[in-house]
C-alpha cells in the first residue's frame, strides 16, 4: 500500500514558494494512533522539518505518539501529556477518575511541558478530575491546552488563577470575546489553528482579527493540528494558508505569532525543565 509519507511529499511544491530561514513554532500538533499505521515517526519528523517547523508542541492519544516522536527528535519536539487513550474520547473523560491515575503515571515517566490538549466546556471544568488536573499542572509546574468555551477557561482561572493556559483555535470565539478575555487573564494565549473563519482569501484576515492580532502580537502562535490523517495530507496548504496570512501583518507581529511566542512560552519552559532534572 502506498505510504500516507508518499502522498505528503508528492504536494510539497505548493509550499515551497513560502520557503525561508524564518523559524516556525508549532503550538498545535498530534500524532493519533490512526496516523501510526500510515506515516512512520521519521516520515512524520521529516514532514514536520519539510514545512520549516523548528519545534513542535505535540499531544496525542494514546501517549505513546508524542513519546515516539519525541525520541525521534528531541530537539523538535515538547511533549503535552493528553489524557485521552484514542481519538475521539471527548465527552465524559472527565468524570472517568481512572484518568488521573493515567495522567500521574506518565508524569512519573516522562516530562512534560503541558498537559492537553483537552475538551471541555462550561460547568463541567468544575469536575473534580478538572480540578485535580489544575492541582498537578500546579504541582509539577504544567501549562494546560484547552479546547474550550470562554466559560470554562474562566473556572480553570477560578481554580487557581496562576495557571498558564493556551487556548487552542483561541476558543472558536470572536475577536469581542477573545479580546477581554486576553485582557483579563494575562496567563493566556492562543493558537490559530482550524480558523477559517478569521481571514478570506481575497482580503486576508477580517478586520477586527487583524488589529487584535496586533494590539495582542504576544499572546497567538501558530498550530497546524493534525488530528487526523487528512490532516497530515494536508498539512502543506495548511502551513502556506497561515504564512500567506502573516505576510498581511507588520512584521514584528507577523514573527511573534509565527515563532517568537512559542519560544518564549513554550520551549524556554521546557528546556528549563529538562536542565532541572540534570
Amino acid at each position: 500500500m502506498r505510504s500516507l509519507f508518499a502522498l505528503l511529499c508528492a504536494s510539497l511544491l505548493s509550499l515551497s514558494a513560502h520557503a525561508d530561514d524564518t523559524p516556525i513554532f508549532d503550538a498545535h500538533t498530534h500524532y493519533m494512533h490512526d496516523v501510526w499505521d500510515s506515516i512512520s515517526p521519521d516520515e512524520a519528523i521529516n514532514k514536520l522539518k519539510v514545512l520549516g517547523i523548528t519545534n513542535a508542541l505535540v499531544s496525542s492519544a494514546s501517549d505513546k505518539g508524542t513519546q515516539t516522536l519525541y525520541r525521534r527528535a528531541p530537539q523538535l519536539v515538547i511533549p503535552s501529556l493528553s489524557p485521552y487513550l484514542k481519538r475521539g474520547n471527548h465527552d465524559f473523560w472527565m468524570d472517568d477518575d481512572s484518568v488521573i491515575t493515567y495522567i500521574e503515571e506518565r508524569l512519573r515517566k516522562h516530562t512534560y511541558v503541558a498537559i492537553g490538549e483537552f475538551h471541555i466546556y462550561g460547568g463541567d471544568a468544575n469536575a473534580p478530575v478538572i480540578k485535580k488536573i489544575v492541582q498537578l499542572a500546579r504541582k509539577h509546574k504544567l501549562m494546560l491546552q484547552v479546547h474550550s468555551d470562554p466559560e470554562a477557561v474562566r473556572l480553570l482561572f477560578q481554580h487557581d488563577p496562576e495557571l498558564e493556559i493556551i487556548w487552542a483555535h483561541a476558543g472558536f470565539d470572536d475577536p469581542k470575546v477573545v479580546r477581554p478575555m486576553l485582557e483579563q487573564y494575562p496567563n493566556l494565549w492562543a493558537d490559530l489553528s482550524v480558523r477559517r473563519d478569521i481571514y478570506t482569501k481575497e482580503k486576508g484576515f477580517l478586520k477586527d482579527w487583524k488589529q487584535l492580532l496586533i494590539d495582542h502580537s504576544d499572546r497567538f502562535m501558530l498550530g497546524l493540528d493534525t488530528y487526523s490523517p487528512e490532516r497530515w495530507l494536508q498539512a502543506d496548504s495548511i502551513m502556506a494558508q497561515q504564512l500567506d496570512l502573516l505576510a498581511t501583518l507588520p512584521t514584528e507581529v507577523a514573527n511573534n505569532i509565527r515563532y517568537r511566542n512559542g519560544e518564549r512560552i513554550v520551549l524556554k519552559r521546557f528546556q528549563e525543565k529538562l536542565r532541572l532534572q540534570k
